[in-house]
């Protein structure tokens, strides 16, 4: 209860362990220890969808909302605000005499110019959070974090056709067989079309991201802890975010769209051709 009432107010640990009895010290040692045992429950409950059944269900919920076809998923990252951090030891065992090498501690500090851990998910339809990478500091990139995760490797090496789905991405991604960003300087009628539907399909995950942090107010406020705690308390924030989904009624009234025939392309599977493609046949 203690480790839920931090998560959710996001407070000092010294405020929250005086509500329930603690001293800061020992409020800190259950948020630790509650935090590893839910991450440790992240295959259990952030799981990417790997049966037909599942990826169908996934591909009609998102063909509901503007008509885009084959989405598995919406990916974006998020910062999590962190106190600066401390350069460790190990680190300055590693620097290097007489080279030019950014700081420990300011490898933290992201484009919005505060201390962060970018924390990359990819969602369903329904907001569920079904793969999350929070480990990087918060000056890495959004593609590069996806370009090194499982999930963006897996896909680089293995993917085999639009069958498996696609991810939409925005444009500070690349434009990949798997993952279609917008155009950057949309033409044609169509391609309009397709700028509109993929950002009324992929604003889920920033949806996602805005109900994670009103629900763990933690997350959008700034943690004081050192950057691999952070990492597991935002890796357990989601675990909870899932089952509070899993948990919740289904939604009522919800239109009943039904998708067109399975979308299959013969061609060539570059990024642009298969952006292309989908424009011409489903946004023309």
């Amino acid at each position: 209860m203690l480790a839920l009432r931090f998560y959710a107010s996001g407070s000092f640990l010294q405020i929250v362990g005086d509500l329930q009895g603690f001293d800061k010290g020992t409020a800190s040692r259950i948020v630790v220890k509650v935090s590893d045992a839910l991450a440790a429950l992240q295959d259990t409950f952030i799981k990417w969808p790997t049966t037909a059944e599942e990826r169908n269900r996934i591909h009609t919920g998102f063909y509901e909302m503007a008509g885009f076809p084959n989405v598995i998923g919406c990916v974006d990252g998020t910062h999590v605000k962190i106190q600066g951090p401390s350069t460790p030891q190990w680190y300055k065992e590693l620097k290097e005499d007489g080279q030019q090498r950014p700081t420990y501690e300011s490898a933290f500090v992201g484009r919005k110019q505060y201390h962060s851990i970018n924390t990359r998910g990819i969602c369903d339809h329904q907001g569920k959070l079904i793969n999350i990478v929070s480990r990087w500091p918060g000056a890495t990139h959004d593609s590069h974090i996806f370009k090194e995760s499982q999930i963006g490797i897996y896909l680089a090496e293995n993917y085999r056709g639009m069958l498996e789905g696609f991810l939409l991405g925005d444009s500070g991604y690349p434009c990949k067989p798997f993952l279609l960003t917008p155009y950057l300087r949309p033409i044609t009628r169509p391609e309009t079309r397709f700028n509109n539907a993929h950002k009324k399909t992929r604003n889920s995950v920033e949806r996602c991201f805005g109900v994670l942090k009103r629900r763990f107010h933690c997350l959008h406020a700034e943690i004081r802890m050192r950057p691999a705690r952070v990492c597991k308390i935002i890796t357990a924030c989601a675990v909870l975010h899932n089952i509070a989904i899993d948990r919740r009624e289904p939604l009522l009234g919800r239109p009943n769209r039904e998708p067109r025939d399975r979308y299959i392309y013969q061609g060539n599977e570059g990024g642009r051709t298969v952006r292309r493609n989908v424009t011409n046949t489903f946004f023309n």
